[in-house]
């Protein structure tokens, strides 16, 4: 079966969309355009979608992923594929590139989003008159930083240090502090509200978007599916 690769953004009030929702508004997007999707077997067959990794609910994304399974011997003309998409999606989700997923040299199963990703860049930005260049200079500069997590239920404080792999505040173009952060995924991914308690636990920001997945593979870091360069935060309408 052929697998193909969506990436597509997810910008404006859809942002209050679980993850789970995101999936169910997928599967109705495929039925839509008719696209042949590969289904599963059993009691309760289901499409063949495979996502990357979580966004967390009221984030943005510039670089979602979607991996799907098209059925034996299925013909899609994968150029005209993002502009038939984005109509079936609500408002705020736009396709922006679909391409075959190669398999390993071997011949094998290329991995999946979720194996391959190591780490995402994010921007967050805040009101006015926060000193984020203080902030991310005292984090890279500590040995560790301490942030207390939930996970299944349990309590833990974990050394988030060592997951944040770049930091820096920057300026938008209309003036507006913003930190721009590369945070590892493995083994347990940092979130940015996480990054924002570890800096400081009264830290709020205004706004958080996704901008890029990364794998890295022989020292070099590449997207799971790379488009043209754009603005790098565009506001949504």
């Amino acid at each position: 079966m052929t697998r193909l690769r969506v990436r597509f953004q997810k910008l404006g009030k859809v942002r209050w969309t679980s993850h789970r929702d995101v999936a169910r508004m997928w599967e109705r997007a495929c039925r839509r355009v008719q696209l042949p999707v590969a289904w599963t077997g059993g009691f309760s067959p289901r499409p063949k979608l495979s996502f990357g990794l979580a966004l967390p609910t009221g984030a943005e994304s510039l670089a979602e992923y979607l991996d799907l399974e098209l059925a034996s011997e299925a013909d899609v003309d994968l150029d005209g594929l993002p502009a038939r998409l984005t109509p079936a999606l609500p408002a705020g989700v736009d396709v922006t590139a679909a391409a075959v997923v190669a398999s390993t040299p071997s011949g094998g199963r290329a991995p999946s989003l979720q194996e391959d990703v190591d780490s995402c860049g994010w921007r967050v930005g805040f009101a006015p008159g926060v000193d984020l260049a203080a902030l991310a200079d005292r984090a890279l500069a500590s040995s560790s930083l301490l942030v207390e997590r939930e996970r299944k239920g349990r309590l833990s404080v974990d050394d988030v240090r060592p997951a944040i792999l770049a930091l820096s505040a920057v300026v938008t173009a209309e003036g507006e502090p913003e930190l721009e952060a590369l945070l590892a995924t493995r083994p347990r991914a940092l979130r940015p509200q996480e990054l924002l308690r570890a800096l400081d636990p009264d830290l709020e920001g205004t706004r958080v978007c996704r901008t890029h997945q990364w794998i890295e593979r022989d020292g070099l870091r590449e997207e799971p599916l790379a488009v043209a360069p754009h603005a790098a935060w565009a506001r949504a309408q």
